[in-house]
């Protein structure tokens, strides 16, 4: 599921974006000032930002600098008045990823969700990089780390930190996990799914993620 937060001064504006994303399947939330958007922002985990540029409290444009200055690539497309070239401009130069002018068609913006969301994940394939939070994962270094810190897993647990997160907001059985990680021919004990899990949660900030689905098995709660 993609996560989408909407950052936007104007309720009805706001809410007839989230309806609009809702019916094309995305899940979304809402913000009406920079201060609470940004907050938000930090809070969750996010697949696109709709960030208008004039907010109460901290402008769209300090909103993104602050957002990057984070490391985060999330993609952020700017909302900006008809005839705001510099808008634009410094948007552009602080890590937008697009911008769409107001007033806009829905099917407009609809289009270029899509063909952000297409863009970042085929650039994110093509680097081998995942992402859960504060947590990057690469693929073919096989480096995990946490902000700037480097976090040392077993290459199995590299491989149950993989699959969680590709796998994100699904309940996955035992039986699953055991034969994507450990593979088809394993016939050790279940409960080795169990011990590892205790080990990515003593070395990850994901202890509150990573839930426990009673008599199913675990989920990375987005």
């Amino acid at each position: 599921m993609t996560n989408i937060l909407i950052i936007e001064d104007e309720k009805k504006i706001a809410r007839v974006l989230q309806l609009e994303l809702e019916h094309e399947g995305y899940e979304t939330d809402a913000a009406f000032t920079g201060a609470s958007g940004l907050e938000k922002f930090k809070e969750g985990s996010w697949d696109l930002v709709l960030l208008d540029v004039m907010l109460p409290e901290l402008s769209g444009l300090e909103v993104l600098r602050r957002i990057r200055t984070t490391g985060s690539t999330t993609p952020v497309i700017l909302l900006t008045a008809r005839n705001s070239i510099p808008d634009k401009v410094s948007g552009l130069d602080l890590g937008a990823n697009d911008y769409i002018t107001k007033p806009f068609e829905i099917e407009e913006l609809l289009a270029r969700v899509r063909a952000t969301i297409r863009t970042v994940s085929a650039q994110v394939e093509a680097s081998g990089i995942l992402t859960f939070h504060d947590l990057s994962v690469n693929e073919k270094t096989r480096e995990v780390k946490h902000g700037d810190e480097q976090i040392d897993l077993t290459p199995k647990e590299f491989e149950l930190l993989v699959f969680f997160i590709q796998n994100r907001g699904q309940a996955l059985n035992r039986e699953q996990i055991l034969t994507n990680v450990w593979g088809f021919y394993y016939y050790g004990d279940t409960n080795i799914v169990d011990v590892y899990v205790r080990h990515l949660r003593k070395k990850l900030p994901i202890t509150e993620s990573l839930q426990t689905i009673r008599g199913v098995g675990y989920r990375l709660k987005e």
